[in-house]
C-alpha cells in the first residue's frame, strides 16, 4: 500500500511538471510553436514518458485552459460568498475585480495561456475548454445579479455587455501591467473606479 501510494505521488508530481513545463512554453510561444518533445525537454524528461500521463498535446493544452480558468473561478467564487450576504453593490464588484486580477497576475502561466492562446487552439479543444469558461462567465452572472438587486444600477443597463466587458478588460491587464508601477490592489480600486463610477465628473 505505501509503494502503490509513492509510486501515485511520484506520477503526480511528473504530471504536475509537465503540465507547469507546458503553461510556460504555451504562455512564451504560443500553441502551434510547443510540440510535444519541447514539453517533455522543458519537463526534463523523455518524449515517450510524456505519454504515459498524456494521450496527446491536444489534452495537456486543454488542463492547462481549464487550470487557468478555474484558478481565478476558485479566487473570485472565494470572494463572492464572503461577500455576497451584507456587502453593498460597489464592495461586491470590486472584491471580485481584485480577486479576478490578483490571481490572473500571479498565477502568470496558467492564466496567461489561458487568455493568450485560447484563440490559436483546434476548435474542438476551445469548444471543450468552453464549458469552464461558460462556468466563470455564470458566476460573474450572479455576481452582477446580486449586486443589481442593491438598488443602485441604472435599470437600462445591459449586464451582458457589462460583464463581456469586465471580464475582456481584466485580462488584457496581462499584456501591459507591471508590477514596479504600483500594487494590484491598486490597480482593482482604479478599475472598479472607473467600471462602476465612469469618466465624467460631477455637473
Amino acid at each position: 500500500m505505501v509503494q502503490a501510494t509513492n509510486k501515485n505521488e511520484r506520477a503526480e508530481k511528473t504530471r504536475q511538471r509537465i503540465l507547469d513545463a507546458a503553461a510556460r512554453l504555451f504562455r512564451e510561444r504560443g500553441y502551434a510553436s510547443v510540440s510535444l518533445r519541447v514539453i517533455a525537454t522543458a519537463a526534463e524528461m523523455k518524449a515517450g514518458s510524456v505519454y504515459y500521463h498524456f494521450k496527446s498535446k491536444e489534452e495537456i493544452v486543454l488542463e492547462v485552459l481549464n487550470v487557468g480558468i478555474e484558478l481565478v473561478f476558485s479566487a473570485v467564487e472565494s470572494s463572492y460568498e464572503k461577500n455576497r450576504e451584507h456587502a453593498d453593490a460597489e464592495t461586491l464588484i470590486s472584491r471580485a475585480v481584485f480577486a479576478h486580477l490578483e490571481t490572473l497576475l500571479k498565477h502568470t502561466d496558467y492564466t496567461s495561456a489561458n487568455v493568450r492562446i485560447y484563440g490559436q487552439v483546434p476548435e474542438n479543444i476551445r469548444s471543450d475548454a468552453l464549458n469552464v469558461r461558460r462556468k466563470y462567465e455564470g458566476l460573474w452572472d450572479d455576481i452582477l445579479k446580486t449586486a443589481s438587486s442593491r438598488g443602485t444600477f441604472k435599470s437600462d443597463l445591459d449586464m451582458r455587455i457589462f460583464r463581456l466587458m469586465l471580464i475582456g478588460s481584466l485580462n488584457a491587464t496581462l499584456e501591459w501591467f507591471d508590477p514596479v508601477q504600483g500594487s494590484i490592489e491598486e490597480l482593482a480600486k482604479n478599475y472598479s473606479q472607473i467600471l462602476l463610477n465612469g469618466l465624467l465628473g460631477d455637473k
